[in-house]
């Protein structure tokens, strides 16, 4: 399964003619287009399901709108070239997200993470990192990780966050506000037919990761756990 040629050639149009008035009378092709995305995350999603707890219900409703919301924006073009969408974990016991950004123009990503977490998640993830920062550093530096992803993205801090001190052993990962990784791929590798079996593989090896993040945000700095009623 991928993203079919036609698909990539109304994105790169869309983005030729970002106006109503084409949209309108491309509307057809859009619909065709859109209908490739959505197999293309129900196969994702089918295929994840297999390995993760997700409660993305269907690929359809994983997708993000290609209508862009212009109200507070400088950019009034009306709509986004590129198709966009995640799936979620089921929380509480489960953390994480998966994404996808597919985009023509070698602007494909696939992988996930944790994009700015609310404050009382960043502070329990910086608690244990400062605590014992070992199982994260173990999965980020593993060869496998490092040859998907190349490293651990995000917006960090200029400085150490507050409560710590800014020659804290672990302030490299103390510092982000954000962590994720993301893999990138050309127009060539997703219009392949094996790109969702590749794209599987990229989501599989996040696993790891999440499974570090998620034992930091579901217990308490003595290893007790956080979930209320858990069986």
């Amino acid at each position: 399964m991928n993203i079919s040629p036609s698909n990539f050639s109304f994105l790169k149009k869309l983005s030729e003619n970002n106006n109503r008035e084409w949209f309108t009378a491309n509307k057809k092709e859009y619909e065709q287009a859109h209908e490739n995305a959505i197999s293309v995350a129900d196969a994702l999603l089918s295929g994840l399901s297999e390995h993760d707890q997700i409660t993305t219900p269907t690929g359809k409703k994983s997708l993000m709108r290609i209508y862009r919301d212009v109200r507070f924006s400088k950019d009034k073009s009306p709509y986004n070239p590129r198709w966009a969408g995640s799936f979620n974990r089921s929380k509480p016991a489960l953390r994480g997200g998966y994404y996808f950004h597919l985009q023509p123009g070698g602007n494909t990503v696939v992988g996930g993470g944790f994009y700015q977490p609310n404050a009382d998640d960043i502070k329990l993830i910086r608690d244990h990192i400062a605590m014992d920062d070992e199982p994260l550093r173990k999965v980020i530096s593993d060869p496998k990780f490092i040859k998907t992803f190349g490293g651990l993205q995000g917006e960090q801090l200029k400085t150490a966050p507050k409560g710590f001190e800014k020659d804290h052993p672990s302030i490299d990962l103390l510092r982000y506000k954000s962590m994720y990784v993301f893999k990138s791929f050309s127009d060539k590798e997703v219009t392949s037919p094996d790109f969702v079996e590749n794209a599987l593989s990229v989501f599989l090896a996040l696993r790891p990761f999440f499974d570090v993040m998620t034992e930091y945000l579901t217990t308490d700095l003595n290893g007790i756990s956080l979930i209320e009623n858990q069986a």
